[in-house]
């Protein structure tokens, strides 16, 4: 079994000899940079490591593997679109370099090559290959959609949050593990468990991600602190402080990103105030652990020998940067 680091250097050799056309120029320019930009390459590796934990070879894994990461950045070059974002990756994202509507066509064009790439699986596995990527790719959407009416509507609870979480993020990661699994020739309640594993990883992830916007330190993330609280979001830890708070701690909550007599660091500390009153780090720490041991947890119960989800522990460990 190859590690991670050697499924990843696998990967990249792929993605790098996929040949794409020279023409029409401003139709694949973008996607040449944007699957080139870097990126840590989680869904793919897990397509692999998952393939080969269940005896499978990763090498027969890469087309999917690569269609899961074609598609992955296809969402990404209409996420900025939406959100109005100027960088992605510490690039100018593919809207701000060639515009919104070369974004939208070369994502278009993005999500059906990752059809193509798929075409290369196996014909016996293909069908069921085929129907959890779809599946997850629609689930993506409506997470996508539920992100968006959420900043129109004044009351999200924490549970319909949790389930936007696990569509917009969790559920690509999941069908990684799963169509890498049914490479790997595991059987079906194998295939629902790993599926589970991931969905609960991702879960901890964003949950993590959020609290690391708002706690986290800017010269270990690469970015400024507090975004989310300035843009007003709608996250775990906005949404759990407001579901205990008082009437007068919800307004600053709801407020303080819109009042212009404050600076920017002002704001975050106004609103981190209200989170720690309430002891919400606490709060969704021990949600993050709670979803990462349940991960963990699930790959006990596999049907496979034990040594063999040891690099999925592992990729746990690392996406979660935690060192046991």
């Amino acid at each position: 079994m190859r590690n991670n680091e050697e499924i990843l250097l696998l990967l990249e050799n792929y993605l790098a000899q996929i040949e794409l056309p020279s023409e029409p120029q401003y139709l694949y320019a973008p996607i040449i940079y944007s699957m080139s930009g870097g990126g840590k390459r989680i869904r793919p590796t897990l397509v692999m490591l998952s393939c080969e934990a269940f005896g499978g070879n990763a090498q027969d894994a890469l087309p999917a593997a690569a269609a899961v990461e074609m598609f992955h950045n296809f969402t990404l070059l209409h996420d900025d679109i939406m959100d109005n974002a100027s960088v992605r990756r510490g690039k100018p994202s593919v809207a701000a370099e060639w515009g919104d509507n070369v974004a939208i066509l070369s994502g278009d064009a993005m999500m059906i090559y990752s059809y193509r790439l798929l075409s290369q699986v196996p014909a016996h596995l293909l069908p069921r290959v085929m129907e959890i990527f779809t599946t997850t790719a629609l689930q993506v959407c409506e997470g996508q959609q539920y992100d968006m009416d959420f900043e129109t509507r004044q009351k999200v609870s924490v549970v319909e949050y949790m389930n936007m979480i696990e569509l917009k993020t969790s559920v690509l990661l999941a069908g990684a593990a799963a169509i890498g699994a049914v490479l790997g020739g595991a059987s079906d309640a194998d295939s629902r468990k790993i599926y589970r594993y991931a969905l609960e990883l991702g879960l901890a992830f964003q949950l993590q991600d959020d609290l690391l916007d708002s706690y986290g330190r800017e010269e270990e993330l690469g970015k400024k602190i507090g975004g989310d609280i300035l843009e007003g979001k709608k996250t775990c830890l906005m949404l759990n402080a407001m579901s205990r708070a008082t009437e007068a701690d919800r307004e600053t909550l709801r407020s303080t990103h819109l009042d212009e007599s404050l600076k920017p660091e002002q704001k975050i500390a106004r609103v981190k105030e209200v989170y720690d009153r309430y002891d919400i780090p606490r709060l969704i720490n021990q949600q993050i652990s709670l979803r990462f041991e349940r991960a963990l947890s699930i790959l006990d119960t596999l049907e496979i020998p034990m040594e063999r989800t040891e690099h999925l522990r592992v990729f746990a460990q690392n996406l979660m940067g935690r060192k046991k």
